[in-house]
């Protein structure tokens, strides 16, 4: 794997030794190398922040590497952290994953692997380039794209949670997908709907008998995985019996089917999600407490869709669009006043409120475009809708606001960065907030 251009890397190493080595060695691919001994010097420095990627020891002599991730972090423009240590464990390795570390190297380490992981997580990389959404364009499910990339690059479980419908299985699918074997079989599994009686054996498969005494195995989806992935929905519902074998595979990379005594190895990853609150299980004894530890070594929560008004707009069209494919209609567009609907709408059921909203809305109209009533039949008339019902670009400004406030909080009050941030310049960050009309409060945080 070659770079595509020379980087600029930061090195944080107190051992003279491992400092010099990594800075020649790096210098000897051809890239720019600045080396601070402390986390106090990184941080001081005026290009740090600059930096293509940082490659930081955990263990400093003043502060630790994951101090100086989070501070470097407070403005949101933080480098990528590449951390190595020779007192790695994996409580370490899921901290700094889940506080942002792109990657984690334990001492001793091949130097071709070390270069590679800083080719695939530097900025510029061709990662980092793929700006297209794939799970929502809001702040939220960006953040969770990101952590989702970072999880892809470690083989540990990884808990989805949030309500039913906002995308727990796309964003497996998709942590699947940034995974090295994404060739590999993705297997899902509905909890819910197998009978509780019949779920060890679709999940670990079973040795059966023959009336001539040969056995003939059923293959699991664990087994059926082989390197990629199993992914299980609602694991809450699995029943406690099975949650014992959930574990033991867990901790020995192993399984046994039904009836067979042979242990088979799991070489794959699990994912599991669960729309209800697991820690209520847990007390209520339907869940075992040590499985859900297990289980939720990496974690994310993924909000409604009623907290997300950006990702509404992003996915509606999409929705609108699938529909008249798989009907076989001309396509169809949304009237101005079926997205103020659409916007000020709570979706209490998410996307699959939205998906059938949407079928139903595309097989009723013989219109090119749709109205709020083909979306929203219960509100037919107008005048029954309430009067402060805000206009769609209300709406906007609302959702631009609050995320110029989230940039400023982000930043510490900085309008360069917030500008940053938001992708615009100083002057039309200003500009955006007089016409909002925004606080001198507000302001004066920046």
């Amino acid at each position: 794997m070659q770079p595509p251009r020379p980087m600029d890397i930061g090195i944080i190493e107190d051992d003279h030794i491992m400092g010099k080595s990594l800075a020649q060695r790096f210098e000897l691919e051809g890239h720019k190398i600045v080396w601070w001994k402390t986390g106090s010097d990184a941080l001081n420095a005026n290009d740090f922040l600059e930096k293509d990627i940082i490659v930081c020891d955990i263990r400093l002599p003043d502060i630790t590497g994951e101090t100086v991730m989070r501070q470097a972090g407070r403005n949101g423009l933080a480098p990528p952290f590449l951390f190595i240590t020779g007192y790695g464990d994996i409580d370490q390795a899921v901290r700094l994953m889940q506080l942002g570390a792109c990657d984690y190297m334990t001492k001793p380490f091949e130097f071709d692997d070390c270069m590679n992981r800083i080719i695939r997580n530097a900025r510029g990389s061709e990662k980092e380039k793929s700006t297209t959404p794939t799970l929502g364009q809001s702040m939220e499910m960006q953040v969770l794209e990101k952590n989702l990339i970072k999880f892809g690059q470690t083989d540990l479980p990884v808990l989805i949670t949030g309500e039913s419908g906002v995308g727990k299985e796309s964003a497996a699918r998709f942590l699947h997908g940034q995974s090295s074997t994404s060739g590999h079989p993705f297997m899902a599994v509905n909890c819910a709907a197998i009978p509780a009686e019949l779920l060890e054996k679709e999940i670990f498969g079973e040795e059966i008998s023959s009336v001539d005494g040969d056995v003939k195995p059923h293959r699991g989806y664990a087994e059926r995985a082989g390197f990629g992935t199993m992914y299980l929905r609602e694991v809450g519902r699995v029943p406690l019996p099975v949650q014992a074998k959930l574990m033991e595979l867990i901790d020995t990379n192993s399984f046994t089917r039904m009836g067979g005594t042979t242990a088979i190895g799991f070489s794959g990853r699990i994912v599991v999600s669960d729309s209800s609150d697991l820690k209520r299980a847990v007390s209520e004894g339907q869940i075992w407490d040590d499985l859900l530890f297990r289980l939720s070594v990496l974690s994310v929560d993924i909000s409604p869709l009623r907290n997300r008004p950006e990702d509404v707009m992003w996915l509606l069209p999409q929705m609108v669009a699938a529909a008249c494919r798989r009907q076989g209609q001309l396509p169809k567009t949304l009237s101005t006043r079926a997205e103020e609907f659409a916007l000020a709408h709570e979706w209490t059921g998410n996307a699959f409120e939205m998906r059938n909203r949407v079928e139903r809305a595309v097989g009723l109209s013989r219109d090119e475009e749709l109205e709020f009533a083909d979306l929203f039949p219960e509100s037919e008339f107008e005048d029954n809708y309430p009067q402060e019902f805000p206009s769609l670009a209300e709406v906007r400004e609302m959702a631009e606001k609050r995320q110029i406030i989230r940039a400023l909080a982000r930043s510490d009050g900085q309008i360069g960065t917030a500008a940053k941030l938001l992708g615009v310049s100083r002057t039309t960050l200003w500009d955006k907030m007089t016409r909002l009309d925004m606080s001198s409060k507000e302001r004066s945080q920046s």
